[in-house]
């Protein structure tokens, strides 16, 4: 197995939907094939935000369940809750002292989430957290899009400052930038990403059965006229169907865009339609036969290893900081 780590996380917050199996989910298991690949329910950070206790509990199970369901092997990879591994929040505050306050007033998902949520001290620490997520496993590579470019520059800048005074303890991680799902939009607002918190209908998510499917895409918000094109700015509706629809095939977007250029956009929902529920049907069939206990068993297990390996870390924090 490589010794290259990789790490990621997801907040137990809503449904799993179709740009985050696009999006994260499939990058996750191709990266296990180069990757040790680390990946983590990330419940500490889903804290910054109100929940119900009872809620969140199922919340964060159902994600992890869904995590294995798309095709994460626990016997080549590590999943476990944040909460389980002590040291993500032992190593956030290390790392706070050499946070600059002013760079994290001027994060752009603090700024956003502040004004939906008010502000506390979690929401600012954040990055911090997700910085001690990445480097509590020495990890040398971290899939992100461009809105989470920020805090892995943040990550970054945190490992580099590490090293410059207390020595070298930290690899500097690099970006891995997915090569496909990197923009999956809205059904009713092509111009928003995909998101958990919005309306059901706007989103696919990973549970739903194909009528459902069907049912959400026939009604997905296109553009006016009837060519199919790939074109974001005239034809956003469209070229997110596309998109989604070149994943599902495995076919080039332009080839699908030719074949139903003149179709008519009733029959080009209907073959994205066919195309999504094909592929989301064999992971909803996965989830729903996966038993309870064979999610906590992994989780249980996966936490065990990932708090023998933070162990390792910690004592050359430890170390290098004058804490033992």
């Amino acid at each position: 197995m490589t010794n290259k780590r990789v790490f990621s996380g997801m907040q137990p917050t809503g449904e799993p939907h179709l740009g985050n199996l696009i999006g994260a989910f499939s990058n996750w298991v191709s990266m296990q094939d180069e990757y040790f690949s680390i990946y983590c329910v990330v419940d500490l950070h889903a804290m910054t935000v109100p929940n119900e206790p009872a809620q969140f509990v199922e919340a964060r199970h159902n994600l992890a369940k869904m995590i294995l369901a798309v095709g994460v092997d626990p016997g080549r990879s590590l999943l476990y809750y944040q909460s389980a591994v002590h040291h993500h929040a032992e190593l956030s505050w290390i790392l706070s002292t050499l946070a600059g306050l002013g760079h994290l007033e001027r994060m752009t998902q603090f700024k956003e989430k502040s004004d939906k949520s008010g502000q506390n001290l979690g929401l600012l620490s954040y990055p911090v957290l997700q910085a001690a997520d990445i480097l509590i496993h020495k990890v040398h590579a971290v899939p992100v899009g461009d809105d989470q470019a920020q805090h892995l520059e943040l990550t970054r800048d945190l490992a580099e400052r590490f090293n410059h005074r207390f020595g070298e303890v930290f690899p500097i991680p690099e970006r891995i930038t997915p090569e496909i799902g990197a923009r999956v939009m809205s059904l009713t607002d092509p111009t928003s990403k995909m998101s958990k918190t919005d309306a059901p209908k706007s989103r696919i998510d990973l549970i739903d059965t194909t009528d459902q499917i069907v049912k959400k895409i026939k009604s997905a918000v296109t553009d006016t006229g009837s060519v199919v094109a790939y074109d974001w700015e005239g034809q956003p509706g469209i070229s997110n169907l596309l998109e989604i629809f070149s994943y599902f095939t495995g076919r080039p977007i332009a080839d699908l865009a030719a074949e139903y250029e003149t179709a008519g956009y009733g029959t080009f929902k209907v073959a994205v339609a066919e195309a999504v529920a094909d592929g989301v049907g064999p992971i909803r069939e996965a989830y729903l036969g996966m038993s309870d206990e064979e999610v906590a068993g992994v989780m249980s297990s996966s936490a065990e290893r990932a708090r023998s390996m933070a162990d390792d870390t910690m004592a050359d924090v430890r170390s290098a900081t004058g804490l033992t």
